[in-house]
């Protein structure tokens, strides 16, 4: 089936577009009905979009991934972090990092025995996935959580908590996502142990791109001082060159391109005086665009023999993410000594989970060395973020309900 690129595009933006406002009118996130239209455009199932357009869609995803990342970093303003406290910053940290732990340890014992590839091992196929697999676990949707809140009308201790750390816990999994595909690079290439491979390559990784990431943002705001014409129009345009190469920069020297936009969001945020304006503009012109782009194509990638196979490891994920973000809450909120309500029911708005854990699959994928587990892992993140984004505003509406902060 020969079909134009530019009539492919308007394709999927129309029928992710239409998705996403019949999900709205059920009650569903529109991110959920973006994956949705992916699935239905997926060339496995009616053939609508040809196969080999799919494997084109790098730039696509590449850039919506910089303006998302860029925007998570956006939310780090050193002010907000600090008035935020230690009930919002002890929550975050261990509900992370107890999802990331969680999922990877359930995914080594239970892989082995329920996936099964040929000349697969332990130390090259299993631990790795596994590793990666967690580092996924970490990142919440605050998008889907705010709208139950707007809709309920939700304030008190449980809401402002829910929301700080929905906000905070993304740049955690990304800097979880950077260390754990470092490991899995060494693991995976069968490089001997050593000192450099082992610790020192992570690091270059991880703090090259931050070095990067500080670096384009000045870039960015000295550009910005420089200019004088301050409209939407010329803010959209710096902002996605400078976002690009700082993109396109991190991945020739072999840095992570995703912490490198995030940083620069980070500085963008706490030294331009214009943030609140740049910010602003992304949310209002940018966002549904790359957001219905993003998601409809991320749901075309889904390979549904795949999915048949990895129908438990989807069912495990969300089983194990959900213990690690309830027993990672508990944790946080015993530590900082918050309230009996936040410990309990602080949890159940941070199950839903999409945005950014697609696009960090997404990138595996663009890296020859993960083929043999990077479509396993897109299939159970794509598979497992319907059943967060439809379970997930359920739990975030009953915690509300049940710790006696909705409007009902």
């Amino acid at each position: 089936m020969n079909i134009q690129s530019p009539l492919l595009v308007g394709i999927i933006v129309f029928t992710g577009f239409i998705f996403g406002e019949i999900a709205t009118r059920i009650k569903l996130p529109k991110v959920t009905g973006y994956i949705l239209a992916g699935i239905l455009l997926n060339p496995g199932l009616f053939g609508i979009v040809p196969a080999n357009f799919i494997g084109h869609t790098d730039i696509v995803t590449n850039i919506a991934l910089s303006f998302i990342t860029f925007s998570v970093g956006g939310t780090l303003l050193y002010s907000h972090v600090k008035t935020l406290g230690k009930t919002i910053s002890s929550i975050t940290v261990f509900e992370a990092e107890f999802a990331f732990f969680t999922v990877t340890i359930g995914f080594l014992i239970f892989t082995p025995l329920i996936h099964h590839s040929q000349g697969a091992t332990l130390l090259a196929v299993y631990l790795p996935m596994s590793m990666l697999i967690g580092s996924l676990a970490s990142p919440t949707d605050p998008s889907a959580t705010l709208a139950v809140i707007h809709q309920y009308k939700a304030k008190g201790s449980v809401s402002s908590t829910i929301m700080g750390v929905a906000a905070f816990d993304d740049a955690l999994g990304i800097v979880n996502y950077s260390i754990a595909t470092a490991l899995a690079l060494i693991l995976i290439e069968h490089t001997k142990f050593s000192l450099q491979s082992a610790i020192f390559y992570p690091l270059i990784v991880i703090f090259g791109a931050v070095i990067l990431g500080i670096a384009f943002g000045f870039i960015f705001n000295f550009i910005n001082n420089l200019i004088k014409r301050e409209t939407e129009g010329v803010f959209i345009v710096l902002i996605l060159s400078i976002l690009s190469l700082c993109f396109g920069v991190s991945k020739v020297l072999g840095a992570d391109e995703l912490l490198a936009t995030m940083t620069m969001g980070i500085v963008v945020v706490n030294f331009n005086p214009n943030r609140e304006k740049i910010f602003k503009i992304l949310e209002r012109y940018t966002e549904e665009l790359i957001f219905v782009l993003f998601f409809t194509i991320s749901g075309m990638h889904l390979q549904f023999s795949v999915l048949a196979r990895s129908i438990l490891l989807v069912v495990l994920f969300v089983g194990f993410r959900t213990a690690g973000k309830f027993l990672g809450t508990a944790a946080g909120a015993a530590v900082s000594r918050s309230s009996a309500s936040v410990r309990k029911y602080a949890a159940g708005g941070l199950i839903p989970q999409g945005g950014i854990v697609i696009g960090l699959a997404l990138i595996l994928k663009q890296n020859p060395a993960f083929d043999s587990i990077s479509n396993t892992i897109i299939s159970i993140i794509i598979g497992a973020t319907v059943v967060h984004e439809i379970i997930g505003p359920i739990f975030s509406k009953t915690a509300l309900q049940r710790a006696g902060e909705t409007a009902e």
